[in-house]
């Protein structure tokens, strides 16, 4: 695997991942690996950085290119074809993520509009946002985001969560049926070392959120309350790196340099196995998947059950 950013696992025990060799990394339940992997129609090779998995047993691909982004779909025979490539007529600048729901609708985020993306490592990051993707066609539903990462539906199904990254916060939309949103709410407020990417909800409606840089792995409760779970970091690391965020210096050797014993920067949460009692965790800088065992079940994601026959 390369850069395992996004993971998914299924009912079936099959974990699928992003892979910067072009396209998605496929883990069988026996140990054997294959790869999905095309060149798009323009001629670009796909840089993952999110995936979904679709019904029919297909993808979805965020390309997350120095200065292009857009999505696409791979088929497993190799096959890449544009999926979306603008909104609202903007072309998608790098694309960070895309999940789908229980209504078909698919949710993608924009991290931020700065080129080169590295100068929106800074808190004052406010131009990431969500496209929501209908059988309406695509539209911006939220904007002004501090550095959009992951989105997840709660399970009551009233709500979208969003990680923004480097604004250090986890905050939240009201769901309306026609799929546009309400006004942001902010959940939790980060503080030093956490640069919240991946997320998950489990059965009791508290949501599980992975830190890059701190490879922390943080609860948060219905009620708001964060805990941190488990961390991986090195002390003396975290120091310069918050020295260099409150600078406004935040730059690829901080997010790439990590210190630590096993972790190399989480950025991925997916629950998986007999009742979705473990987890499945994605790395930015590693070449393999982490699993551990989790005190909560999760929900199952829409794509849990696929491929469907």
């Amino acid at each position: 695997m390369a850069r395992p950013e996004c993971v998914l696992a299924t009912a079936t025990g099959d974990f699928y991942s992003a892979d910067w060799r072009g396209g998605v990394a496929h883990l069988h339940p026996d140990g054997a690996q294959s790869l999905y992997a095309g060149i798009a129609p323009d001629g670009i090779t796909l840089k993952p950085n999110g995936i979904a998995l679709l019904r029919n047993g297909d993808f979805l691909v965020t390309h997350l290119g120095d200065e292009e982004g857009g999505v696409y779909r791979l088929q497993r025979s190799g096959q890449v074809s544009p999926w979306l490539m603008s909104v609202d007529g903007l072309a998608l600048p790098p694309t960070n993520f895309v999940v789908e729901d229980g209504q078909g609708r698919f949710w993608i985020t924009v991290s931020t509009r700065l080129l080169p993306r590295s100068l929106g490592y800074r808190s004052t990051c406010n131009d990431g946002f969500i496209v929501m993707v209908d059988k309406h066609g695509a539209r911006i539903v939220a904007d002004g985001l501090g550095y959009t990462n992951e989105v997840a539906l709660h399970p009551n199904g009233r709500w979208l969560y969003v990680n923004e990254t480097f604004a250090r916060r986890l905050s939240r939309f009201a769901l309306h049926p026609d799929g546009m949103l309400g006004p942001k709410e902010v959940v939790v407020e980060f503080g030093a070392g956490t640069f919240p990417d991946g997320l998950a909800f489990d059965e009791e409606g508290g949501v599980w959120i992975v830190s890059i840089i701190s490879n922390r792995l943080i609860h948060v409760a219905p009620d708001g309350k964060p805990a941190v779970w488990m961390e991986d970091s090195d002390a003396e690391h975290l120091v310069w790196v918050e020295a260099a965020y409150k600078a406004a210096a935040l730059a690829r050797p901080h997010l790439d340099g990590i210190k630590s014993r096993l972790l190399r920067n989480i950025s991925s949460i997916a629950f998986c196995g007999p009742g979705r009692r473990n987890a499945v965790l994605g790395c930015l800088l590693a070449d393999h998947l982490f699993t551990l065992p989790m005190p909560i079940a999760g929900v199952a994601p829409t794509h849990w059950n696929y491929p469907l026959a």
